[in-house]
């Protein structure tokens, strides 16, 4: 009972250990398995993905990708069961020339990026019989050979290993001979046929016998060879070689039919029995296929070329046999040297084609592989990477490097490597390989849009169509594909209360900005606005830009006269609107009026010039060209008519240029009566031809009578008042003109026209029709006081500059004429003219 528990303990901690060691190989990505030789394609090697610990759902998503360095794929992975399997029959004779047959592969999960080494030894089975290099031998032997004496014979050869190889030798046929077998220095046998009897050439000339090769396979397969035993002469001397081994050392590059080594050997008989003839003896096929054998010389040349990497040293006899049959043996040994004739093999064994410009330092882009099948120095391989790249190599696990990244990547500097991996040996000549791997890098929306220019401005004509086109902004995005997409939209604003997009758009595509609407430099100069741009990247990146948008001015306004007022006009047979008056003793260069215009348009397009274009009495006024001002171009004389019309046009700058007319009505008048008169001459011709225009002179001269008498009476009354306070103050200078005494403050300038006091006035309407004229006296011509006389050092109002709105409008008909007469408080002389203010407005 204790004995059975101690068995079953072992059995236990034998099982754990192969648990554990199938565990700990596993873990360092390890397996081993063994297969038979010449098994049929598909046959089961092992569970890979159990061994591993994968799920099959793991193989078929990430990808499994099964290597083998050698030229044939014996093996692969099953994509549904996870098992491995043979792919092609093994012939492991033909695979393996040692003892042990171990293939080496590799199992790379690609999701992954592990690589899992895999051995499998293929096994032997007994598939190949004992055979001999010739099946039919000849012996020849004295028939003074001494009994016991041996000779050797060829030995079989079996590429099975174990006990499927050669076991035995068995010989039949003759009862002079017997077979010895003997081990050689590497444990082989090698068979020797005994003389047992005594020859007698007379009694047989001829032996015939058979040697049999078998081998321990279960069941056993045999190979058979005849040999043809000749009995000869006596021969009492056998050739003997110089050396008893010759060893050479070669290179693998030595050029085909060259000498590698010269075998002698000397036979001490003569004639015949001493010549020797040399030949190759217990050398393996590939030795017999590489090197030949001169039977005369003994000289051994070269037939293929060496390849150091798959066999490094041979081994042969060469024997030296004389007529006689007598021979002497040595052995030959060329050992080849490597020579660097390998480049290192580079192998991309997993890579990636594109990766993301924002991924971290240290991703793993490719899995290399890099085998020398050199030795020594040949054989040692250096990685490096070419060019600058941002990516460093990384040794991995074996004779596998990693490529990462090894800083962060730009696509907008670079999109695209191709990364060059080179492999240099250590040779000399130092052999070299390469591989290039090519990357794309994939964008990211890490820029925003930037406007090719930091403002922009753009000058539009006013009036312009609606849908004109303004200017166009640009923006460029460096990223690609629609995180460069960039789309254009206005920032929000209000002009004039009015949302800006009123007034402009932006093309959402091609960022083209248009006016919506027909735009005037009067109301709107210029347009401030932001335009953004937005790129198509989630999220989104996005940036602004000043746009200055400057109105140009078009000449279209014309000027505009503010004075005189549009209704004033002048000419036969029209009443008048409105009088300028001047003395007739006025010097040349003497103001007679002004003509006031504006216009709306600005710069250049404002500039007014003022010229005259029509005048009753040409040369005797002149207009300002730019300041507008009328005046005397000579002092008047008695034969110029009392009225003048002048028509003065006003022209701005603008091209074309626009113009406008004033028609002024001028009269040259000393005295009330010449202005009455042409008052009444005014009157009769704005008056309609026939008994109206009779009726309207009567009312008009009655009128004149009753204003004269009150205004002479006022003047008596106002010469009294002042030569009592005579010797109180000087009311009238001695050089004073037209009115002395008069304070300018005491006129009033009503649309330009001078033409009352601001106490003492009457207003006179009249009529066609008598019942509808009236005589009206203003509430200040009921004061018993004078105005006070301004001190002498505060200026005078000008004449002229008060709001024109105090002017009566024009009734219509029937036609009547109104006019204000200022009635001045001072002593005239019997001789003085009568002073009138510079116009006395009129209406007809």
């Amino acid at each position: 009972m204790c004995a059975a528990g101690r068995r079953w303990g072992r059995r236990q901690r034998a099982l754990l250990g192969a648990v554990l060691l199938a565990a700990w190989q596993a873990a360092w990505g390890q397996l081993r398995y063994s297969v038979p030789e010449e098994m049929p394609k598909g046959s089961f090697v092992g569970d890979v993905a159990k061994d591993l610990g994968l799920q099959l759902s793991e193989i078929r998503d990430r990808g499994v990708r099964f290597v083998e360095r050698g030229r044939t794929q014996y093996f692969a992975v099953h994509g549904k069961t996870g098992h491995l399997v043979t792919a092609e029959r093994i012939d492991r004779e033909q695979l393996c020339r040692l003892e042990k047959c171990v293939l080496r592969c590799e199992l790379i999960v690609e999701g992954e990026m592990k690589v899992y080494e895999i051995e499998v030894e293929i096994t032997d089975i007994n598939d190949n019989s004992p055979s001999f290099k010739e099946n039919e031998l000849e012996q020849r032997m004295s028939e003074a050979t001494a009994p016991r004496s041996r000779f050797p014979l060829p030995d079989a050869h079996d590429p099975d290993s174990g006990r499927n190889s050669l076991q035995s030798y068995e010989l039949s046929g003759d009862e002079h001979f017997s077979l010895a077998v003997q081990a050689g220095p590497g444990g082989d046998q090698r068979p020797e046929l005994v003389l047992a009897k005594a020859l007698d050439r007379e009694e047989a000339a001829f032996h015939e016998l058979v040697l049999r090769a078998r081998d321990g396979g279960d069941p056993a397969r045999t190979g058979t060879a005849r040999i043809r035993v000749t009995v000869v002469d006596a021969n009492d001397n056998a050739p003997v070689f110089s050396q008893a081994e010759y060893t050479v050392r070669v290179p693998e590059d030595v050029p085909v039919g060259s000498v590698l080594v010269t075998v002698t050997a000397i036979d001490a008989d003569e004639g015949l029995n001493g010549q020797v003839k040399y030949s190759l003896h217990r050398i393996s096929i590939e030795a017999s296929e590489l090197f030949h054998l001169e039977t005369k010389t003994g000289e051994i040349t070269l037939k293929e070329n060496l390849d150091f990497e798959e066999t490094s040293s041979f081994e042969m006899e060469v024997q030296a046999r004389d007529d006689g049959a007598l021979f002497d043996a040595a052995k030959v040994t060329i050992s080849v040297t490597d020579v660097n004739d390998n480049a290192p093999e580079l192998t991309v064994s997993s890579a990636l084609t594109e990766i993301s410009e924002d991924a971290p330092s240290g991703t793993v882009v490719a899995l290399l592989h890099v085998h020398d099948r050199d030795s020594g120095a040949n054989g040692q391989v250096r990685c490096s990477l070419a060019d600058d790249v941002p990516f460093r190599l990384q040794s991995s696990q074996g004779n596998y490097y990693s490529v990462v990244t090894a800083s962060e990547l730009d696509r907008e500097q670079v999109w695209e490597y191709n990364v060059t991996v080179r492999a240099a040996d250590g040779g000399s000549p130092s052999l070299q390989s390469s591989a290039v791997l090519a990357l794309r890098v994939l964008d990211v929306n890490d820029n925003a849009p930037v406007f090719l220019e930091e403002r922009y401005s753009a000058r539009l004509a006013e009036n312009n169509a609606a849908g004109a086109l303004v200017l166009t902004v640009r923006a460029t995005d460096a990223d690609w594909g629609q995180n460069a997409r960039v789309r254009y939209r206005l920032a929000e604003g209000r002009v004039r209360g009015a949302p800006l997009s009123s007034y402009v758009s932006v093309q959402a595509e091609t960022g083209a900005l248009y006016a919506l609407r027909s735009l005037d430099y009067e109301q709107v100069r210029e347009l401030q606005l932001w335009v953004r741009a937005e790129d198509g990247g989630a999220p989104a990146l996005s940036s602004n830009v000043s746009v200055r948008l400057l109105i140009v001015d078009e000449n279209d306004n014309a000027p505009q006269v503010l004075y005189p007022p549009a209704g004033a006009a002048a000419g036969s047979g029209a009443a008048w609107s409105g009088v300028e008056l001047a003395p007739r003793r006025s010097e040349a260069g003497a103001l007679v009026a002004k003509v006031v215009a504006v216009d709306a348009d600005a710069g250049q397009n404002a500039w007014l010039s003022y010229e005259l274009a029509k005048a009753t009495e040409p040369g005797l006024f002149r207009v300002g060209l730019h300041s507008g001002e009328v005046r005397t171009a000579r002092s008047p004389l008695a034969r110029d008519a009392a009225r003048h019309s002048l028509v003065v046009l006003v022209r701005d700058h603008g091209r074309p240029a626009l113009s406008a007319t004033a028609t002024l009505s001028v009269v040259l008048a000393e005295s009330v009566a010449e202005l009455l008169a042409e008052l009444g001459s005014a009157a009769d011709e704005a008056a309609a031809p026939g008994e109206p225009a009779a009726s309207l002179t009567r009312w008009l001269v009655l009128a004149v009578a009753a204003v004269s008498c009150l205004f002479v009476a006022f003047l008596l009354l106002l010469l009294a008042l002042r030569l009592r306070r005579w010797h109180r103050q000087h009311l009238l200078p001695a050089d004073s003109g037209a009115l002395r005494g008069v304070p300018v403050s005491h006129f009033v300038g009503i649309d330009g026209v001078r033409a009352f006091l601001q106490s003492y006035s009457h207003d006179v309407s009249l009529t066609a029709d008598s019942r509808k004229s009236q005589l009206r006296f203003s509430a200040a011509s009921c004061c018993d006081t004078l105005p006070a006389r301004p001190p002498p050092d505060e200026p005078a109002p000008l004449l002229g500059d008060q709001d024109p709105a105090g002017a009566l409008p024009a009734p219509s008909a029937p036609p009547s004429v109104s006019f204000s007469l200022q009635v001045f408080p001072a002593t005239l002389s019997s001789d003085a003219p009568l002073p009138f203010p510079r116009r006395v407005p009129c209406l007809a």
